[in-house]
């Protein structure tokens, strides 16, 4: 990243909400869950699926988590009453990870069976490395119970090859991502070239213990590796999806759709907006960019 883009990502916190929000708008469907089923049902429009997913992580206290937990059961119920093709996604952290695992267990057991009265699946998100363990833990357990759901994996770490092999034996149903928590050198890769690598790797892996991968990715190096695996191995379509974020690089989404490629767009929605915008300007410093612009112009 130049040396411009990290002080425009630096000042991101001093740049007030409402500029935020006007640029947050290609990153999340909304701040309500109308709002979301109107994103959802133009996507599906597209010939495009969706996962859904109520911001929020790191809440501190029961009753918060039982709220989250609440919300992605209203989802769950509004997906099946609205014919929606989409499916739900969660991090533990917002439904009490880090205040009692057992609390958070429960309540990713009750997320599933509305999950499974529906036929519908849940993906559990990863988070940091601090989450890490204690993430597979909790999703374990709940698989066992409720084969409707699947688990994140972040390419970056270097913990991820012994983690998906062990969980390939229990033909887990994975989203492979990169990884974009900044993670020491110690325990990650710190390269575009190396994650690449492990990437690619990682999803060889995964197909040799033949299971179902969303290939979780906006970079056309890894796309294009995965069509090469793809084609090499002769898989069907029904054997992998490809996943993106929404709001970014839509013309590579499109590619995919006119290949006739599945693909599921992470449709993120509600009060908690703030964190994953910025969190995405991070990445993608060329709107923060846009951003940082907009404080000089008369409508701001």
């Amino acid at each position: 990243m130049r040396l411009l883009n990290k002080l425009v990502v630096a000042s991101v916190p001093m740049v007030p909400r409402r500029v935020i929000r006007y640029f947050a708008g290609r990153y999340i469907a909304g701040e309500t869950l109308p709002m979301a089923v109107t994103c959802v049902r133009q996507l599906n429009a597209e010939n495009v699926c969706a996962t859904m997913d109520v911001l929020g992580e790191d809440i501190s206290t029961r009753a918060e988590a039982i709220a989250s937990r609440d919300s992605s059961i209203q989802v769950l119920h509004t997906i099946a009453r609205e014919h929606l093709d989409s499916n739900l996604s969660i991090k533990l952290t917002s439904l009490g990870l880090k205040i009692d695992k057992a609390f958070c267990l429960e309540n990713v057991r009750e997320i599933l069976r509305v999950a499974a009265s529906h036929n519908n699946f849940v993906r559990v998100d990863m988070e940091d490395s601090t989450c890490t363990s204690d993430t597979i833990e909790v999703f374990l357990a709940a698989h066992r119970e409720f084969p409707n759901t699947g688990l994140v994996v972040q390419a970056y770490l270097f913990r991820t090859e012994a983690d998906v092999r062990a969980l390939a034996a229990e033909k887990v149903n994975f989203r492979l991502c990169k990884g974009i928590y900044k993670e020491a050198p110690a325990i990650a890769f710190q390269t575009r070239e190396e994650v690449q690598q492990n990437y690619s790797k990682l999803l060889d892996i995964m197909f040799d213990a033949g299971c179902y991968v969303g290939i979780a990715t906006h970079d056309t190096v890894l796309v294009d590796a995965a069509y090469a695996t793809i084609a090499k191995r002769g898989l069907r379509k029904d054997q992998y999806e490809f996943q993106m974020l929404l709001g970014v690089r839509p013309e590579l989404r499109k590619r995919l759709v006119r290949d006739g490629q599945k693909v599921r767009l992470y449709v993120p929605f509600g009060e908690h907006w703030y964190g994953y915008s910025t969190r995405r300007f991070k990445e993608n410093p060329e709107i923060a960019g846009y951003v940082f612009k907009a404080l000089f112009t008369r409508n701001t």
